[in-house]
């Protein structure tokens, strides 16, 4: 059988071109012969649910391994201790059996939590047994699933004693952190605390995280690619493919098979890297946005400050670093949609960056609560060509018309938007813009602009006006990063609040490179 790309559900290798997990699964079975409980936590399409799989292969010489998974088993199971007990011993039955291995899970005697946990010591006194729930968030808001973990956290701790025998280790997998679950319930009404019972004490304490980053790597990518290539001999540059695709998706790994899915069916297998560029402009134009970006979305409208936070971030240009029990940006990353370097905030990727920056933007359009209007120039585009010399000068006449007399504080919250509004009709269904996750726009340092259309890129740095030294450092910046996508002209859009400041748009010479100036 021919491999592909999948992008929806489980990935099995015979089948699906995969990354090599090899590294991931010496860590995960290192823990498991330690006798760990762990936690694995990542947002949705994470490939969670395949490695799970495949670590189920990986220690089945050693181990009986349980792999359940609470999907599809809705809420009854959840009703009652005595039926979840029977469900649980139903559906673990019936796994083993199903793959073939002779077991004695079934015991319809069995109804309650102190009669299933001595037949659980029963069964792993004979053999080593690794249990793994995948899923654990279709549990999290019954109180039933508490006593059940609570059951597993004695035994665990009596096994440490040397009083009982366990699982050697269990593993739940999902989105949210199964250890603050009884917080979670308290919270939403879903949980009562009995007497003397602390609503912060975690009904899973005993369990470590997995905390190795489960995106994949430039190298990763490049052994799926490897694999692709010796099926197929596209001639492709695999490292220039491999980091292009990781340049746009930082290893998130649906975005990544997705763009690979995209090059391979849908663009005549064309593995360049203004192939990725395309892929990328097909994956953010999607008429039927993909359930990964249903879910953004919809945590997005549904949660006002993770919202703002990230508009923040993106129209703002403003640095967070990452702090400790603040909810806000312990969502943003349980969801996935920002990620930390050298401890500040970053939009987890590109392809995020493009679609979050287009849903504030259209969100802007249909509620009209900026001082901005959309004004478009026919004359600046055309199929292959974008004239980006006569946009700004367009831009320039437009901010001077109805924005050249704010602020400062007006220009520092609103300038890049401003900017972004403006540009957006001439790229809508021809070309597409990313920001480069370089925060501090408001404090004097870059926020990049990349404009891609057709074969064209353009840079473009925005920077406010801090005086000479800060400009000359915008220099810098801007060719520093013109080097590190080869590209031989740059721009640089500097907003000015000045009473008495010069507009200019000119062509200057920095360091042998070409850099358009544009002050307005």
């Amino acid at each position: 059988m021919e491999k592909w790309f999948n992008v929806k559900g489980l990935c099995v290798p015979d089948k699906h071109y995969m990354v090599d997990l090899t590294d991931r699964l010496k860590k995960m079975k290192k823990m498991v012969e330690r006798e760990e409980y762990f936690v694995i936590n990542r947002g949705r399409q994470y490939g969670k649910t395949t490695t799970l799989s495949v670590l189920e292969k990986h220690l089945s010489d050693d181990y009986v391994v349980i792999s359940l998974s609470f999907q599809g088993l809705g809420d009854t199971i959840f009703s009652s201790e005595e039926k979840f007990c029977q469900e649980f011993l139903i559906v673990v039955a019936h796994y083993l059996d199903f793959i073939g291995l002779a077991n004695s899970w079934l015991d319809k005697t069995i109804k309650s939590f102190s009669e299933l946990s001595l037949h659980i010591t029963k069964i792993c006194e004979e053999q080593k047994t690794v249990l793994m729930i995948d899923e654990v968030d279709k549990a999290s808001n019954h109180r039933v699933f508490l006593n059940f973990l609570g059951m597993l956290r004695d035994k665990y701790q009596l096994r440490n004693k040397r009083r009982d025998f366990s699982f050697q280790s269990v593993i739940l997998v999902g989105v949210y952190d199964i250890k603050n679950i009884k917080f979670k319930m308290i919270q939403d009404g879903l949980h009562q605390p009995k007497a003397g019972e602390k609503g912060n004490d975690s009904p899973w304490n005993i369990a470590e995280n997995f905390d190795d980053d489960m995106s994949f790597s430039p190298i990763q990518i490049a052994s799926m690619l490897t694999d692709y290539e010796a099926d197929h001999q596209t001639g492709m540059n695999i490292v220039e493919i491999a980091d292009e695709i990781y340049s746009y998706t930082s290893g998130y790994p649906f975005l990544v098979s997705r763009i690979c899915q995209y090059i391979d069916e849908k663009l005549a297998k064309n593995w360049l890297k203004v192939a990725v560029l395309e892929a990328v402009k097909l994956i953010t134009e999607e008429p039927q946005p993909n359930t990964l970006f249903d879910d953004l979305f919809k945590n997005i409208r549904n949660y006002q400050p993770l919202s703002d936070f990230l508009y923040e971030i993106l129209m703002e240009g403003k640095n967070y670093k990452f702090s400790p029990g603040n909810e806000v940006i312990e969502q943003g990353l349980r969801y996935a949609f920002i990620r930390l370097a050298d401890n500040n905030i970053r939009i987890h990727n590109k392809i995020f960056e493009i679609i979050m920056t287009d849903y504030f933007i259209t969100k802007e359009r249909m509620e009209k609560t900026k001082l901005v209007e959309s004004i478009f120039d026919a004359d600046v585009v055309n199929d292959t060509h974008f004239n980006i010399e006569l946009f700004f000068e367009k831009f320039s006449t437009h901010y001077q018309k109805h924005y050249s007399q704010r602020d400062q504080d007006f220009i520092e919250r609103e300038a890049a938007f401003l900017f972004l509004f403006f540009l957006q009709p001439y790229l809508n269904g021809k070309g597409s813009f990313h920001l480069e996750s370089k925060p501090n726009y408001a404090t004097g340092k870059r926020m990049d602009v990349v404009i891609s259309y057709g074969e064209q890129e353009f840079i473009i740095e925005l920077k406010i006006w801090r005086g000479e030294k800060h400009q000359q450092k915008a220099y810098k910046q801007l060719l520093e990063y013109m080097d590190k996508r080869g590209a031989k002209a740059g721009y640089l859009l500097t907003f000015d609040s000045r009473k008495k400041k010069e507009i200019k748009q000119e062509w200057i010479l920095v360091e042998g490179k070409d850099i358009l100036e544009i002050q307005v």
